[in-house]
């Protein structure tokens, strides 16, 4: 079920994005204690601000409304992503060269599946990360199709 109302979502957000100049970074619809919340994080390359969430959420309310894809009751939520956004797409790890990420993967590589450090190349087949261990910077290459999830890491100097 939570798939197919994800599906539907973003079939009827897409439209509202693009005409509003938005990007989609993710949906998600999940039970907390008794509640089901259904999430839409958005996001544009100057940032977002708590208007534009709401237009969006205003108008996908009424989209909701009308294809009714859930049929018990819910929270919309729609926000941005926030400092430590997931990078879900190809496109979205290309725009992240240069930033510090957060990457985990699901085999290990050199004996580790989880890596933080700066993006320093990514060809759409390979992520090449500059790892920082113990006081030496090292590069890492990552298949992307063994990256479970990645995500902009927040560092503090």
């Amino acid at each position: 079920m939570s798939n197919k109302v994800v599906d539907v979502t973003e079939e009827l957000v897409q439209p509202i994005l693009a005409e509003m100049n938005l990007e989609l970074v993710d949906i998600e619809f999940v039970k907390e204690g008794k509640n089901w919340y259904l999430r839409v994080f958005i996001d544009s390359d100057k940032g977002i601000d708590i208007e534009e969430c709401g237009k969006v959420s205003e108008k996908l309310s009424e989209k909701l409304d009308e294809t009714d894809p859930i049929t018990y009751p819910y929270f919309l939520e729609v926000s941005s992503p926030g400092a430590e956004r997931p990078l879900k797409k190809k496109e979205d790890v290309k725009k992240s060269i240069g930033k510090q990420v957060h990457v985990k993967t699901y085999e290990p590589i050199n004996g580790e599946k989880v890596f933080e450090g700066k993006i320093l190349d990514f060809d759409g087949e390979t992520l090449t990360l500059e790892v920082l261990i113990k006081t030496r910077k090292k590069q890492v290459e990552i298949p992307y199709e063994k990256v479970a999830s990645a995500r902009l890491a927040v560092t503090f100097h």
